[in-house]
């Protein structure tokens, strides 16, 4: 009895699943100069550090030396207990190399400043430190590399990372001052220029600590206030954008009137709508500056992605085109080498000249056209040229194209005038 049965479910409830046909692997050939154990660990993956070249494998050492590996003695300068250990090392034609061990120089340390005791009596006095204190403090800061957790961990006295930094900072900012011959010798000093602020990083700590500390709904309340914040930040654009498109077709309306002659009506046919990419332009880059604000922290050059994309909303695929080809042949980079901010925002200038530019090459292309037509004597043959036509209204016009249709369906090649045949009109009473 199994599971199926206590329910009561039938045996072959479910269908059986249908197998999938894996399909086959390429077989990838072992290189050259790799054995075939080692090549199956790595599963046919690149390593991860430069493998060696097969010439390099097969290339023998000269003829004239002879090389063997001795295990020898070596002291290292970055050991003040003159420890001796040894090592296998390289010897060609029986001589040991000589010199300091090669992992020597990798010993780096602070350079921690002293003071004498007269230096500290005249500058470094402070009624919160004794001097014994400040020199376990130094001691350790040589000893641990100014590794502050750990100094705090190992001193005596039970006191704060920050108060242990801001008395090594505050001690050794004031020997700087005291040994320099003028104030201004040690002014672009890190030490002097900017000063350890004990406030400010016990703040920080603490803004951090209640950062790490929040729990998921106060992550999602978070999030709430900042997408509610964009959203009013994007409701606050539009109604700029809109005096500013308002303004620009009162303009347009305004040049149009002035314009035309004193007795001439202007239709609306012939007024131009205002152009459509300034109030579209002002759009994207003012909800691209709101989106980058609301980041806070991004890269200038993914600032400057974004503004181009805004810039180029309004133009076609073919002028983007255009404007990278127009790029290239000044001999700019489509992406700035060094993008600080000056750079960025005259490469975004000089995008924003390049399309102004080629919008207005097609228009003077549309109206150099428009003109050769114009000279050629197809204005007056075109219909519905606004400068020839006569308006009639539409019940006039009406009747008139009823009586023509009729009179065309009349009359016929050698048949005498339809006036003729046409019977005298009765007198009416308003005739009279």
């Amino acid at each position: 009895m199994d599971a199926k049965d206590i329910l009561g479910l039938p045996k072959n409830s479910f269908p059986p699943l249908e197998k999938k046909s894996r399909p086959p692997k390429e077989s990838q050939r072992k290189p050259d100069g790799i054995s075939r154990e080692v090549y199956a660990l790595t599963g046919g993956l690149p390593p991860l550090m430069p493998a060696i070249e097969a010439s390099q494998l097969k290339k023998r050492p000269p003829s004239h030396e002879k090389i063997t590996w001795q295990w020898l003695p070596f002291t290292s300068s970055a050991r003040k207990d003159n420890l001796q250990l040894y090592h296998w090392v390289r010897v060609v034609n029986g001589v040991p190399p000589t010199g300091d061990y090669s992992f020597a120089k990798y010993n780096k340390s602070v350079d921690v400043i002293k003071y004498t005791d007269e230096e500290y009596d005249k500058y470094l006095t402070d009624p919160m430190w004794s001097k014994e204190e400040t020199d376990q403090l130094f001691d350790l800061c040589e000893r641990f590399d100014l590794r502050f957790v750990v100094i705090a961990d190992r001193f005596p006295s039970s006191r704060t990372v920050e108060e242990l930094k801001d008395r090594y900072y505050s001690v050794s900012r004031a020997i700087l001052i005291a040994r320099a011959p003028s104030s201004g010798d040690v002014a672009a000093h890190p030490l002097v220029k900017e000063p350890y602020n004990v406030s400010q990083e016990m703040e920080r700590k603490r803004a951090l600590s209640m950062v790490l500390s929040q729990t998921r709904q106060q992550e999602r309340r978070d999030e709430e206030v900042l997408i509610e914040a964009k959203r009013i930040a994007e409701l606050r654009i539009p109604p700029k954008v809109v005096e500013v498109s308002q303004l620009a077709a009162s303009n347009a309306g305004a040049e149009v009137t002035e314009r035309s002659a004193p007795g001439e009506t202007v239709s609306p046919s012939n007024v131009q709508p205002p152009p459509t990419g300034i109030p579209s332009t002002l759009i994207d880059n003012a909800s691209t500056l709101a989106t980058l604000r609301m980041l806070r922290v991004y890269l200038r050059t993914y600032a400057l992605e974004q503004m181009v994309q805004a810039a180029n909303a309004s133009a076609g695929l073919r002028t983007i085109k255009r404007v990278e080809q127009t790029l290239q042949d000044l001999g700019v980079n489509l992406k700035p080498r060094v993008p600080t901010k000056a750079v960025c925002a005259e490469h975004l200038e000089l995008r924003k000249e390049i399309l102004t530019w080629l919008n207005l090459q097609k228009q003077v292309q549309y109206k150099e056209a428009e003109g050769s037509s114009f000279r050629d004597g197809s204005y007056g043959e075109t219909p519905l040229t606004p400068k020839d036509r006569t308006f009639i209204p539409d019940s006039m016009n009406f009747g008139v194209e009823r009586v023509s249709k009729k009179d065309q369906k009349r009359k016929a090649p050698g048949a005498p005038s339809s006036s003729a045949h046409k019977r005298p009109r009765k007198l009416k009473a308003s005739d009279l």
